[in-house]
């Protein structure tokens, strides 16, 4: 069924409202506009894992998934709007707008509406601080991790992080509270690595970029970071290549990562590089049920069945796998029934999926591994590169660790000038966690009491 079909069915039959055994996801999707790509892509293959789910398992533990579409075209004030439009219907697990704009715009709203906001690879860095952002989840990558990690990986192709001293990294970034949320990271690394950093914002959405290459031809720099997003990808590569800059030598972003980024390139794209949370690829057993058991019925939501498999895609469907998998945490604490957003927010406070884990999803390599915690929503995700061949990406570097470790005081000084802003006490996750220990040492007796 066509996608546009799927999602006014999935209005149509939620127009009442949702039953007592459906929990609700409410989708801020772009279909049409100049991220469509990246929307179709990511919002097809998370309704493709809620279909697999629904179909194989009956939902979870005889929840049924639901969900209900709103098209943003990537706007903010289109995102508010579905939001406020959508905000009432029964059972909302999550929202999930892939977005920094609407993300920043709902912060306040999901918090006194006590639903999570989920913000797979993108939004406020600070908000990794749960401490402070209680139900805002920037999970598996955060601005600040991803720099870290894209960083340590030209370090290990300049030798070592020492050989990066007195090198020139320029970072072109796309003109957008998203583009420039790293501008401070980057000086920071700059200073402890001893590289320079040039940073160069490119408009939106990036269509001209002649002068902007004509200066990176001029600082000569040794690497550049592409910080783009939808068009200005493309563009990008393909000013590179008549600028004469090596494309082997250009190190993508999570939002300059997919197949819609460097088909469009053509030649220009041949062994270009970039950072991602998730392998692309349709081998995974997971796609591989998607596959038999949603598209083989016709119930897929992907058009064109030649995206199955490809990097958004695939992120849709990891996404997917990360909000079911809270809902089902969050059930053995709270009930196998409908869950409130505060207790699907528990789930995802204590989504801890280790590789054993992943491989019993059917997502072994597909991703590596998340541990999300009270104090940390990002849930120390790891990442890796890949490389354009000029027909499809192959995975080029193992799965790295960005340096939690100097990031966690740059995060909580953010977090914590935020908290005081806005006058808010950070929340206790010691004494949370001690809590919650302790229910759970107390339904255990109880169930230990029952069963004797």
């Amino acid at each position: 069924m066509h996608a546009a079909l799927l999602a006014g069915a999935a209005l149509l039959g939620l127009a009442g409202g949702a039953r007592a055994d459906e929990q609700h996801f409410p989708l801020q999707s772009y279909r049409v506009g100049p991220y469509a790509a990246g929307g179709t892509g990511f919002f097809g293959g998370f309704i493709d894992y809620l279909n697999l789910v629904n179909s194989r398992d009956g939902g979870v533990n005889g929840v049924k998934l639901t969900w209900s579409e709103g098209e943003t075209q990537y706007e903010v004030e289109r995102g508010v709007e579905v939001y406020e439009r959508l905000k009432s219907r029964p059972g909302i697990a999550a929202w999930n707008p892939l977005s920094v704009g609407i993300a920043y715009t709902m912060i306040d709203r999901i918090t006194a509406d006590k639903v999570p906001l989920i913000t797979i690879n993108h939004g406020r860095t600070d908000s990794t601080d749960g401490r402070v952002f209680p139900y805002v989840f920037p999970l598996l990558l955060n601005p600040y991790s991803e720099t870290s990690g894209i960083i340590a990986y030209l370090g290990t192709r300049a030798g070592g992080l020492d050989k990066l001293k007195r090198k020139t990294i320029a970072v072109l970034y796309h003109g957008s509270p998203y583009g420039k949320e790293t501008i401070p990271i980057y000086e920071k690394l700059a200073k402890t690595y001893g590289f320079k950093v040039e940073q160069i914002e490119v408009p939106h959405p990036g269509n001209e970029q002649q002068s902007q290459w004509l200066t990176i031809r001029r600082l000569r720099p040794d690497f550049v970071v592409l910080r783009g997003w939808g068009v200005m990808n493309p563009v990008a590569l393909k000013t590179a290549q008549k600028t004469g800059f090596p494309v082997d030598h250009i190190v993508g972003n999570v939002w300059s990562n997919s197949e819609e980024d460097a088909i469009p390139a053509g030649d220009a794209a041949k062994g270009y590089v970039a950072i991602t949370t998730q392998a692309s690829g349709a081998d995974y057993p997971v796609i591989q049920e998607i596959v038999r058991k949603v598209y083989e019925p016709g119930n897929g939501n992907l058009a064109d069945r030649k995206r199955i498999g490809s990097v958004y895609h695939n992120l849709g469907v990891l996404n997917g796998i990360l909000n079911v998998e809270a809902v089902r945490i969050a059930q053995g604490r709270f009930g196998k029934r409908t869950l409130t957003g505060d207790e699907v927010r528990w789930g995802f406070e204590h989504l801890r999926l280790d590789e054993a884990r992943v491989a019993e999803l059917g997502a072994k390599g597909l991703f590596h591994s998340i541990n999300v915690t009270c104090a940390n929503h990002e849930g120390e995700g790891r990442v890796t590169f890949q490389q354009w061949d000029g027909a499809k990406w192959k995975v080029v570097s193992d799965w790295i660790a960005p340096d939690w470790a100097s990031l966690r005081p740059i995060i909580e000084a953010s977090s914590t000038a935020y908290a005081k802003e806005h006058g808010l006490t950070p929340r206790d996750c010691a004494a949370e966690e001690q809590a919650d220990a302790s229910a759970k040492n107390t339904s255990a007796e109880h169930a230990a009491a029952e069963s004797r």
